[in-house]
């Protein structure tokens, strides 16, 4: 591989890693809830989004320059987006909660916190094989996988919407956690946006 050259399938890998990284301390933060050390974690987890950020951009300038990438450009640009969107959302989540002025957490939202790290580890698994992905056995395994918790995200959703609705009479509380759950459910989807896309791509060069 030329000098000034990346390998796109590890920066893939790299952002992933970024989204676990992002989803861990989310998790952490919801276990550990303290609603005052939240400024403290936001910037813990900026830093993490900045650093997917940064991989984004190097790769976008190199794409620029690219003779010819492994895969179809438009198919890199919409992976690099895809993937610099799911940390986003993780964020977006933590944001939120600060934002709403959140003390006091909902059990859910644990259980939420929980089906992302999985589906981050799922994607990091699935990220890795996406390199070799004309012999891959795997991949596709790990697909159905991401889409199957994608689906127990939404399930989680509408239970949690639910239970919210039937146990407070609060405006406030109904319209914080409606939309603290909505964003949860977005990270869900997020992750099954990149297995759509990682099919997509192998089904094209096959």
């Amino acid at each position: 591989m030329a000098k000034n050259r990346i390998d796109y399938f590890q920066v893939f890998s790299n952002m992933t890693e970024h989204s676990l990284r992002a989803a861990k301390l989310l998790n952490e933060i919801i276990l550990n809830f303290n609603a005052e050390t939240l400024p403290k974690k936001i910037a813990e987890m900026h830093e993490i989004e900045h650093a997917a950020d940064d991989e984004k951009h190097r790769m976008m300038e190199n794409l620029v320059k690219e003779f010819l990438p492994p895969i179809e450009r438009e198919d890199i640009n919409s992976m690099c987006h895809l993937l610099d969107s799911v940390t986003d959302d993780i964020e977006d989540v933590l944001l939120k909660l600060y934002t709403y002025n959140v003390t006091k957490l909902r059990s859910e939202a644990l259980d939420f916190t929980e089906i992302i790290i999985r589906c981050c580890e799922k994607l990091v698994e699935a990220i890795a094989e996406f390199a070799n992905f004309k012999k891959s056995v795997k991949l596709k395994e790990y697909i159905i996988e991401i889409n199957k918790l994608e689906e127990e995200g939404d399930r989680l959703y509408t239970n949690a919407v639910r239970r919210l609705f039937t146990s407070t009479d609060s405006a406030v509380e109904l319209i914080i956690w409606r939309e603290t759950f909505h964003r949860f459910e977005e990270c869900c989807d997020s992750f099954e946006s990149v297995a759509d896309l990682i099919e997509t791509v192998v089904m094209k060069n096959s």
